[in-house]
């Protein structure tokens, strides 16, 4: 998407942002901030990010009213923080506050609101400390959400006479599953960040409300300040303006993967990404390799670095490509595309609905879980592929090979009705979101006028 280049503006709405630092948290923040300063062209966001995070993001398009700012990395080279994730989520919640508000006495206009990512954990007593409202943004589900909320109320009451509308008891299993499968001082820190939201002023999901309308409503009813669903924060935005330009640009500037997507017959390409941080064990991958190369279906494969190579003389090159990267949001909209294979981090989850793309879930870390419950037994636009939880079991190639043949069988009773229910989804979620009189366009309007008046006052 193109964005002008003409200086930031002077404005009296003055929003900072602060995300966590990791792709999963920065990325829906900044479609979250650039949806801002299209509903109100005169709003200036402050952006803070790592030094190392400018690195990876700083020359991607955005409105010029969203200004980069940097602190230092919490940890000297944030790439390695999968080598020890706790440490590094623990350096986030300590060492980044006061960099954070020597910032905040440099920036030459008064702030209005801060929206701090939730698991950086100080940023709502910071700015009740210094009297700026503060959104709390959480970029995970809102089920998920309020069960680590209520975590507490869980803990005394015990499973089987926990009741809370939205949540089931089996979501509480995963809950289980969760605790037992991650580390347990990450899990604490979590949610310790969870217990100081009701210190906040306003509360974001990333989420539709259309989507987890129960657990929403029960939240509402249980905080004491606004709730508002403002997803899905993705990149729908250039991909909108990508689809009006279609029609005036020459397909072979297309990356390879599109081109290569475009020969495909429609909803034969099964998409496969386990994720940018944690992924699966190097065997458990040669496992999924040899079961797609087996299955005789179309794939494309997002994987990391130098495993792409490895896994492409695995699968071979007839049946798919195997990438280090790609537009996901634009791949999961090609009509080629059948069927996603998804670690279920929450923001592919909600690529996925909004593409009207069924999922075939392998979570493996923190939400993914309850993620794969909520596809599978909640909005019945998935699949999962058959682990035992909580352990970490192989799933061989000839289950792999198995499972995606049925999966993509276009043919199917099942499949027939899977595919009926995701395009169900995908409309609610792009209504929500791209219509004047859609709930999420609706709520970040609201948020907007709250946060204006209350600064006014």
């Amino acid at each position: 998407m193109d964005y002008a280049t003409s200086p930031p503006p002077a404005t009296t709405f003055h929003v900072v942002a602060m995300p966590y630092p990791g792709r999963g948290h920065i990325n829906p923040m900044m479609n979250l901030c650039k949806l801002l300063v299209l509903r109100k062209p005169e709003s200036l966001i402050t952006f803070v990010v790592t030094e190392e995070w400018l690195g990876y993001i700083g020359s991607d398009p955005k409105p010029d009213n969203i200004c980069f700012k940097t602190i230092p990395n919490v940890i000297p080279t944030e790439r390695l923080r999968a080598a020890d994730f706790p440490g590094f989520y623990e350096a986030v919640m300590t060492k980044m506050e006061a960099p954070f508000e020597q910032l905040l006495d440099e920036l030459e206009q008064p702030v209005t609101a801060i929206i701090g990512d939730i698991e950086v954990r100080w940023a709502i007593s910071l700015g009740n400390r210094r009297n700026i409202p503060v959104a709390a943004f959480w970029t995970m589900s809102i089920s998920f959400f309020s069960m680590l909320y209520h975590f507490d109320r869980l803990s005394q009451q015990g499973l089987a006479r926990f009741d809370l509308p939205g949540i089931s008891s089996s979501k509480m299993e995963d809950l289980k599953t969760v605790f037992n499968k991650n580390d347990q001082r990450v899990m604490q820190l979590a949610l310790d960040c969870i217990s100081r939201v009701p210190k906040s002023q306003y509360l974001l999901f990333t989420s539709v409300y259309e989507l987890e309308l129960q657990v929403t409503n029960t939240l509402r009813e249980t905080l004491p300040f606004p709730v508002y669903t403002v997803g899905p924060s993705i990149p729908h935005l250039e991909l909108k303006h990508r689809s009006s330009i279609n029609n005036t640009i020459d397909n072979n500037d297309d990356p390879d993967c599109i081109q290569w997507l475009d020969l495909q017959p429609e909803n034969s390409v099964l998409y496969i990404s386990l994720g940018s941080f944690l992924s699966v064990s190097s065997i458990q991958m040669d496992e999924i390799a040899a079961g797609l190369s087996s299955s005789g279906v179309h794939f494309m494969w997002v994987a990391r670095g130098e495993a792409s190579s490895r896994l492409q003389e695995i699968c071979g090159s007839e049946m798919g490509l195997v990438l280090p990267w790609c537009d996901q949001l634009r791949v999961l909209c090609h009509p080629s595309v059948g069927g996603f294979l998804t670690h279920c981090g929450w923001n592919s989850t909600l690529e996925s609905a909004f593409a009207g793309v069924p999922m075939l879930t392998f979570p493996l870390f923190l939400d993914q879980d309850p993620n794969s419950n909520q596809i599978v037994e909640d909005w019945k636009i998935g699949w999962r592929v058959k682990r035992e939880p909580g352990t970490e079991k192989f799933v061989t190639k000839q289950e792999i090979a198995q499972l995606v043949q049925s999966f993509m069988d276009l043919d199917s009773i099942e499949g027939k009705q899977m595919r009926n229910r995701t395009r169900q989804v995908r409309d609610m979620s792009r209504k929500a979101t791209e219509e004047e009189d859609g709930s999420s366009v609706i709520n970040l309007d609201a948020f907007i006028s709250n946060i204006s008046q209350n600064h006014r006052h």
